[in-house]
């Protein structure tokens, strides 16, 4: 059964949750073969009851020790573009797309999703592209993202950022 894990860390982003569980994006995540749909919602108030019907199932949690299980058995990750939830799914070799907080200020989600875009290692979307993202994104276009180099992501961070 092909699952989708959605994420928001330990943050809140219930435009996300909301955005992944509208019928428009449930559709199109049951169109392209997905038959569970898994919410980890962190501190949000956006909590949606969890449900199984014939053709999709929901499980919602809002934390739990590690989310290595979830992103190891997931066939794709959509998440907050939180550096270590990327850097988590990216090196457990999973599709990724990211979705940009765009009520955030002063972050750089953008900048960190764009150029790991450019690399060829996840897509990005905002709330509101979402569906859009979902129809149109081809994940046997992602290059792997080679694990075990933390001191270069944490380099590209810091010239992200500017530390």
């Amino acid at each position: 059964m092909k699952s989708v894990f959605v994420t928001v860390g330990t943050t809140s982003f219930d435009d996300l949750i909301a955005a992944v569980t509208s019928p428009e994006a449930t559709q199109v995540l049951q169109d392209l073969g997905y038959r569970k749909l898994i919410l980890q919602v962190g501190r949000g108030k956006e909590c949606p009851d969890p449900f199984s019907t014939a053709t999709l199932t929901l499980e919602v949690f809002r934390f739990k020790s590690s989310l290595s299980e979830d992103v190891k058995k997931a066939d794709l990750v959509i998440s907050h573009t939180g550096a270590g939830s990327c850097l988590e799914v990216l090196e457990a070799g999973k599709p990724l797309l990211v979705v940009i907080n765009d009520q955030l200020m002063d972050n750089h989600q953008l900048e960190l999703a764009r150029q790991l875009h450019k690399d060829g290692h996840l897509f990005y979307c905002t709330c509101k592209t979402l569906v859009e993202m979902l129809r149109s994104m081809d994940l046997s276009t992602l290059k792997p993202f080679l694990p075990g180099q933390p001191e270069k992501f944490g380099a590209f961070l810091d010239n992200v950022i500017g530390s």
